[in-house]
């Protein structure tokens, strides 16, 4: 189960690191004017969104399934675990958010400003902060 937890936790770094890149990403195209630059965006975002945030995401859901899975009996009635599952949901939510915006500046129609994106980057932290502290603490 080790080798699992591991792979798990490798899986989750690798999403989340696409999680706060891919906003700031979002801040800086819209705020580009340029077509070279607009275009250089919309490129990054998608390759980002598609193959690493993607993988990583569905990498981290499977291997955190089958560790669940393996400690059920445990987990079933541990709160903590209830409400990290909970922000986890929140965050794949976050997740396909961030997928509808790389669509939306595909298609040149961002509906938000920079200091929108600004607040939206910081999501991310506060769920990777609050889910740490309940995996690890195990408050409840």
């Amino acid at each position: 189960m080790l080798w699992i937890k591991a792979f798990h936790l490798i899986s989750m770094v690798a999403w989340f690191a696409g999680l706060f890149y891919l906003p700031r990403l979002f801040v800086y195209h819209s705020t580009a004017t340029d077509i070279i630059s607009i275009e250089r965006f919309k490129v990054m975002e998608r390759k980002l969104y598609s193959f690493i945030m993607r993988i990583a995401m569905l990498l981290t859901v499977f291997f955190g399934l089958w560790l669940l899975a393996a400690h059920w009996p445990i987990y079933k009635t541990a709160g903590w675990m209830h409400a990290k599952l909970f922000l986890v949901v929140i965050l794949l939510g976050y997740h396909h958010v961030c997928g509808r915006y790389v669509r939306q500046f595909a298609e040149n129609n961002n509906q938000h400003t920079e200091r929108f994106y600004r607040i939206f980057n910081e999501v991310p932290a506060v769920l990777l902060i609050l889910i740490i502290i309940l995996a690890v603490v195990r408050p409840f």
